[in-house]
């Protein structure tokens, strides 16, 4: 019994320790996995791209100028051409002191009674008129102006008008006073003075003696405006499209002189008429406030493209110091070229916001990848201590494995010397 009880101690130890080699192995295999693994995330982050911040050279060109009267010039291309010549491209920079600018918003007053605008207790007057002119039911349209002359020879200018096929002018006497003429038919097209009878009728449609400003000119003065304002449409109107303009004049305390505010009739306009404007059916006053124009100073560039046959010069270290342009008439005008540097601020601030961008997705990607590898770094720690539990396990095992064994081998010898 002891030899059979021997054996199958044996036997047991045998199978338990081809267990712990078999979960020795399978421990190995994951570790190898384990280390793939971990190889696979060191090249995910070999292959990112590192973010590179942006230089500021880069963003920044030489610029050179040139000085022509008020006008600063721009060199924008040059391009050789051969025999010394280049064809030349920049950009004419000058202020308009007479220009159409933005100021200051304002709440506007709509008075459905009336049909009139105001701001506070001021009317806004359509920009060009504070009257028109009626004939025989006929409304003047004017057409124009024109000069003539008396037999003595003394000038005569006319604002022309027409109406029904026929030519009215208004002149403005030396007394303040309107005066009519009209074409002469009998006489080959001369004209001729309208007696107050059959003269056109002016047709107020804003109150002057109100006005604090027009209130105080005479009547040629107050043509005289109204020609400048015409001259206030064609700049309003080519900057912001045709339409019916308002104005209003203040009084500039430090020049003691009226200046004029533009608004855009199409500003006015309420949303239930299609437009944007919203009034507080209550007080008539815009929800919003409304775009407002005056006459400024505003820089203006305009591009003179491809000049052909300039010639440029050069000191010792390369740089650009004079320019040679030929004019309309064939005359060649040399300047003196100033250069500069600028940098393109904006264009630098999106490359560095991009820079910043992708540095936090690179961080971001970095830290991700640490964070799986230290995963696995652990669980490769936890197999290493089961893979040593595994081995002192084994060493044991083989251990008693070798007493079994010998107890094993002193039954079989004592058996068979019993027998022998």
């Amino acid at each position: 019994m002891g030899m059979a009880a021997s054996q199958a101690r044996f036997l047991g130890l045998t199978a338990r320790k081809s267990n712990v080699e078999y979960e020795g192995q399978q421990v190995n295999q994951q570790r190898t996995t384990l280390s793939n693994q971990s190889a696979n995330y060191y090249n995910d982050m070999l292959g990112l791209s590192v973010p590179v911040p942006p230089s500021v050279d880069d963003y920044t060109k030489t610029i050179y100028t040139f000085e022509d009267g008020a006008l600063t010039n721009e060199i924008t291309a040059m391009i050789a051409k051969g025999n010394g010549k280049y064809t030349v491209s920049y950009l004419r920079q000058w202020t308009d002191d007479f220009s159409v600018v933005n100021a200051s918003t304002s709440i506007i007053n709509y008075n459905s009674t009336t049909g009139t605008y105001s701001i506070g207790s001021n009317q806004l007057r359509e920009l060009g008129k504070t009257a028109s002119y009626t004939i025989n039911g006929a409304t003047l349209v004017q057409t124009g102006k024109i000069s003539t002359q008396d037999d003595e020879g003394n000038v005569f200018n006319l604002t022309s008008y027409s109406a029904n096929g026929k030519n009215y002018y208004l002149y403005v006497d030396k007394d303040d006073s309107l005066v009519w003429y009209t074409d002469d038919s009998e006489n080959e097209g001369d004209i001729v003075q309208l007696n107050e009878d059959n003269s056109p009728t002016a047709v107020d449609s804003y109150n002057i003696q109100n006005d604090k400003y027009l209130s105080t000119l005479s009547t040629q003065e107050l043509q005289n405006l109204l020609d400048e304002e015409r001259e206030y449409i064609a700049l309003l109107q080519n900057k912001y499209g045709n339409d019916t303009y308002y104005v209003r004049y203040i009084k500039n305390t430090s020049t003691e002189e009226y200046e004029p505010y533009f608004y855009k009739g199409a500003d006015f306009k309420a949303q239930s008429d299609g437009g944007n404007a919203i009034y507080d059916t209550a007080t008539g006053n815009s929800q919003s406030s409304i775009a407002c124009y005056k006459i400024g100073s505003e820089v203006k560039t305009d591009e003179v493209k491809a000049v052909p046959n300039c010639l440029v010069e050069k000191d010792s270290s390369g740089r650009y110091i004079n320019i040679t342009i030929p004019d309309a008439s064939g005359n060649k005008i040399t300047y003196a070229l100033t250069t500069s540097t600028m940098t393109d601020q904006d264009a630098y601030n999106d490359a560095m916001n991009q820079y910043e961008y992708e540095k936090s997705e690179y961080d971001h990607a970095i830290n991700d990848i640490n964070s799986k590898i230290e995963i696995i770094q652990a669980q490769d720690k936890n197999l290493e201590l089961r893979l040593k539990q595994l081995d002192t396990e084994q060493e044991a095992i083989q251990t008693e494995m070798d007493a079994v064994s010998g107890v094993i081998q002193k039954n079989t010898e004592s058996s068979f010397k019993t027998f022998g």
